[in-house]
């Protein structure tokens, strides 16, 4: 990734945001984002370089797609509504953004001859097929609305490829976490949640009994990973993950020693549409894509812990 033109759809989010900031090192990059969940704080360190353009607007906008892609070598597709629970409540949205979104997307990247889409897709597809670890040939089970969304996201993916000759790429996401990830949304993911908790000296909220497991993958191996995607020939589905499990009590327990706090964990009702496990095989992406993650959990949560106390 050299001296391209890059398209990240959802670049003030929290993934895009970290991956506009990689490359931007070496690119001309474009963001797309109408900041209903993406927030221009994120990319404020770097909106004022010449390298950047930033524009306000939705990927369910086919003519303002359409326009954005003339001349652009890769996407990358990161816009979504994330949050299982958020889908629930509104499945409409949901779909309409992340099924239709990436559609267009694919569409416009198609009439204007892009090089390669990276789509961003979910661990969620698997739903809670009780086998582990989860390999990427293994028949989906969405058991949300946010994972239907994010599976009709991956099978337009390898239609466009099929019909159309578009290399796409559709990297499975297993629960990222790191710098830049909103703790104060109702639909926050568990470790900003239980940073900002702990932090303030409050109690970290476990849904369930604690005993559910999560394989979480640091945003700067996701960065990583999007890019040796787009690189490669390779086309097609791949888990991207740290490849171990941790559960909910641990990751709270490591938290609180690593935050240097002395906090009981407070535990409430179960969610609808949460898994109970998850664990990735990530061997395609190492074999495929030369992926190898660099950040354990320890290190990471250390990191994204360092980014939030400033």
């Amino acid at each position: 990734m050299d001296g391209k033109k890059i398209v990240i759809t959802g670049g003030a989010g929290f993934i895009g945001s970290n991956l506009v900031k990689r490359l931007l090192e070496k690119n001309q990059v474009i963001v797309i984002d109408d900041l209903s969940t993406g927030n221009m704080d994120n990319i404020q360190d770097v909106i004022t370089s010449k390298k950047i353009t930033f524009i306000k607007g939705s990927v369910t906008d086919l003519d303002l797609l359409q326009k954005t892609f003339k001349n652009v070598d890769y996407i990358f597709h990161e816009a979504a509504i994330p949050s299982v629970p958020r889908s629930v409540k509104d499945p409409y949205t949901s779909n309409y953004v992340n099924a239709n979104g990436t559609l267009n997307t694919l569409i416009a990247a198609k009439d204007n001859q892009a090089k390669k889409v990276i789509y961003a897709s979910s661990s969620s597809v698997y739903g809670d097929t009780p086998t582990l670890p989860k390999k990427e040939d293994m028949k989906p089970n969405p058991l949300s609305p946010y994972a239907v969304s994010k599976l009709t996201g991956e099978y337009y993916c390898e239609v466009f490829k099929s019909i159309y000759n578009l290399p796409t790429v559709s990297l499975r996401y297993f629960n990222v976490y790191g710098p830049k990830q909103d703790p104060l949304s109702e639909y926050a993911a568990v470790i900003p949640r239980f940073i900002t908790n702990i932090l303030n000296d409050k109690s970290p909220i476990i849904y369930g009994d604690g005993s559910q497991t999560r394989d979480f993958t640091f945003v700067d191996d996701v960065v990583t990973v999007n890019i040796l995607a787009a690189e490669s020939p390779s086309t097609g589905i791949f888990n991207v993950a740290g490849g171990k499990r941790i559960t909910i009590n641990e990751l709270a327990h490591l938290i609180i020693i690593l935050c240097k706090k002395n906090i009981k964990v407070d535990y409430v009702d179960p969610r609808d549409g949460d898994i109970k496990h998850s664990l990735a095989d990530i061997t395609r992406a190492k074999e495929k894509l030369n992926y190898e993650p660099k950040f354990n959990i320890t290190e990471g949560i250390k990191e994204t812990i360092r980014w939030f106390q400033k």
